[in-house]
């Protein structure tokens, strides 16, 4: 093996390029190649940054580009199809969890005709840089000089002693104009929004949201559902006519994102979803006006802001794949919620439901309510915040992949890592999950390139979550089992973090989805619990025949009940009172069918309540009513 002499480059020019799309994709398979390849699932197609394996290896998916020789003669090249301004390159060794390999230094070299190459110098000498120390953290070069060719190679030179020849990368470049290229005309997307796209850390975020309400004060109100771990509040935007309040009627809707705090294009969309809804209400845009009269709708862009903050402070491309994922404390905050599956699925086999359990709102156990639990402040405000609205409908937007994953996300059969484990409302969750992936750009198109593993776009873009992978304590899973609210997990993209300038076309990859599963909360059936005297009963019981997971009533005795159109019988029952069954029809049409129920005090009920008013003691008639009964009795008993 050559050992290198390094050099400390210093750059002369301050001008860097965006990274050309390895990790993003928009560089495809075809425009990657290498010397040698040790077998296909380890090709060049595999070399992108931050490309994941799977968790067993296999040759189809591996986690780098990896030469099938390990010599100083190996390359890994990158076509772009046209002239190109090349600044920098950013490596990463092999992910892997049963090799250690990595590039420990490496030339490169420019050609604009693939034939004739130019090695990078520095004055006679070729310059050699600085690879990588371990597999994941990625390593940026500057080139003191940027070039200028068609194609770029990454020519490794050292590798770690114990391992091999493996390269994941990136490639920094800004194309050259050339108006009659139709390749890249065919891939660019262009909006015409007029929005603040770019990367906001902490302050500049709470600013944003600040300029929004500014802009709309009578549909926007801030708040905040509680602190991080090092303090920061976690700020949340309303929107809708009559902010800061329940209009009985009016669902709840509510978007998430960031509770890994490395997955920032969610936290991104949704700081641009503000800003787009506010403007197209200004402007009179009747879809948007429409949502926002007829929807409660909250959106909090950044349930973990302490790990974005880490991932924030070294930027978009050297962040890789996990730093500011976690809390501040070391927790998966997505997965930190109570693992309800377990206590429902238990209850069930003892055949507890509904006798002694319901199968719904199942309680948070007392263990995990304890100051001592292993559980995230960020949680712990997220189930106040869940306990508190009557949501109907929530997305939590997360990154890294492009599928939308339903509940359960939990496996049935205990010790299979993945299993489809539907909940009773399989069919609705599908559709809500289909509604987000079929109006995205990329998620349901066939051609689209695998991001790291799994080929979602050839199942509709959707999967139910314990096929995937199971995970307990899911926020999907808890806020089904435990509140009323149907959530669902959009993964927005490949690229957990991508470069500022990929904020725009995203931005149109997501717009109409995220639109559209709003939209989604008007569809099933929704009305009122009444008694006879006309007040709202909180708290009532509404079942569908034929689904095994019912819902209950807010506290003006509204509710909203998701379903596929057709028809269904219905039955409202509350403690205390008498039940009622209804026959309810849900359309094809946009707008939830209207379904109203009365119910009356049983009898039983009525006399409870008068023991009550008597402290439960016989009731004493007055002295000449009693008198009268029983001057009554004796002439009967005569």
């Amino acid at each position: 093996m050559i050992q290198p002499c390094f050099l400390i480059l210093q750059p002369v020019d301050s001008q860097q390029c965006p990274p050309m799309g390895l990790e993003t994709l928009k560089i495809d398979d075809f425009q990657l190649h290498a010397s040698t390849t040790k077998r296909y699932g380890l090709g060049a197609h595999r070399g992108r940054l931050n490309i994941q394996a799977g968790l067993y290896e296999d040759d189809l998916y591996d986690g780098a580009w990896c030469a099938g020789r390990d010599d100083p003669l190996q390359w890994f090249e990158v076509d772009a199809r046209r002239l190109t301004k090349f600044t920098g390159v950013i490596t990463q060794g092999r992910s892997s969890l049963w090799s250690s390999d990595w590039v420990t230094s490496y030339k490169v070299m420019v050609s604009n005709d693939s034939h004739t190459w130019i090695t990078l110098k520095n004055g006679s000498e070729d310059l050699i840089f600085s690879g990588n120390r371990e597999k994941e953290i990625p390593v940026r070069n500057i080139f003191p000089v940027p070039v200028i060719g068609r194609y770029i190679r990454v020519n490794p030179r050292s590798w770690f002693n114990s391992g091999n020849i493996c390269m994941r990368v990136e490639i920094l470049g800004c194309p050259m104009p050339d108006p009659n290229n139709y390749y890249h005309r065919r891939n660019e997307v262009i909006t015409t929004d007029n929005l603040d796209f770019r990367h906001h850390s902490y302050k500049e975020m709470r600013q944003l949201m600040k300029v929004v309400n500014e802009m709309c004060p009578n549909i926007t109100r801030i708040y905040n559902i509680g602190k991080s771990h090092s303090g920061l509040k976690l700020y949340a935007i309303e929107i809708s006519d009559n902010p800061g309040e329940h209009e009985a009627g009016e669902p709840e809707f509510r978007y998430t994102a960031g509770a890994h705090g490395n997955e920032v294009l969610g936290r991104e969309l949704l700081l641009l979803l503000m800003q787009f809804m506010c403007q197209e209400y200004l402007s009179g845009n009747p879809r948007i006006r429409h949502l926002v009269e007829e929807t409660r709708i909250h959106l909090l862009p950044s349930v973990n802001p302490d790990g974005y903050e880490k991932a924030f402070e070294v930027g978009s491309e050297l962040s890789g794949w996990s730093l500011g994922r976690w809390s501040n404390d070391g927790i998966d905050i997505h997965h930190n919620f109570p693992d309800l599956d377990s206590i429902l699925w238990e209850a069930e086999a003892k055949k507890w439901i509904p006798r002694k359990m319901f199968n719904h709102h199942v309680p948070i156990p007392e263990w995990y309510l304890s100051k001592n639990a292993s559980v995230a402040v960020e949680t712990r405000a997220l189930i106040a915040w869940m306990e508190k609205m009557p949501f109907v409908l929530g997305g939590n937007l997360q990154g890294g992949e492009l599928v939308v994953t339903f509940p359960y996300d939990k496996t049935r059969t205990q010790g299979v890592s993945r299993e489809p484990t539907p909940t009773p409302d399989d069919h609705v969750f599908r559709w809500l999950a289909f509604s987000y992936a079929s109006t995205h750009r990329l998620m349901t198109d066939a051609s689209q390139r695998v991001c790291h593993t799994e080929a979602f776009a050839k199942e509709d873009g959707t999967i139910n979550g314990a096929s995937w992978h199971t995970a307990a304590g899911s926020m999907n899973d808890f806020s089904y089992l435990h509140t009323n609210c149907f959530e669902l997990s959009m993964y927005v993209g490949c690229d957990k973090f991508p470069h500022e300038s990929e904020l725009p076309e995203e931005w149109e990859n997501n717009r109409e989805s995220l639109l559209v599963f709003m939209e989604q909360v008007h569809r099933g059936i929704r009305g009122v619990v009444r008694d006879l005297q006309g007040r709202g009963i909180a708290n009532a019981i509404i079942s569908v025949e034929g689904i095994g997971h019912d819902i209950r009533t807010a506290a003006d005795g509204d509710y909203w009940r998701l379903l596929n159109p057709g028809e269904y019988r219905v039955t409202a029952r509350a403690e205390g009172y008498s039940f009622a069954i209804k026959k309810c029809e849900v359309g094809y049409e946009m707008g939830a069918t209207r379904c109203d129920f009365v119910i009356g005090r049983t009898n039983l009920s009525r006399i409870k309540e008068i023991m009550e008013k008597f402290n439960k003691q016989p009731i004493r008639l007055p002295v000449r009513q009693l008198q009268a009964r029983r001057s009554r009795a004796r002439r009967l008993g005569t």
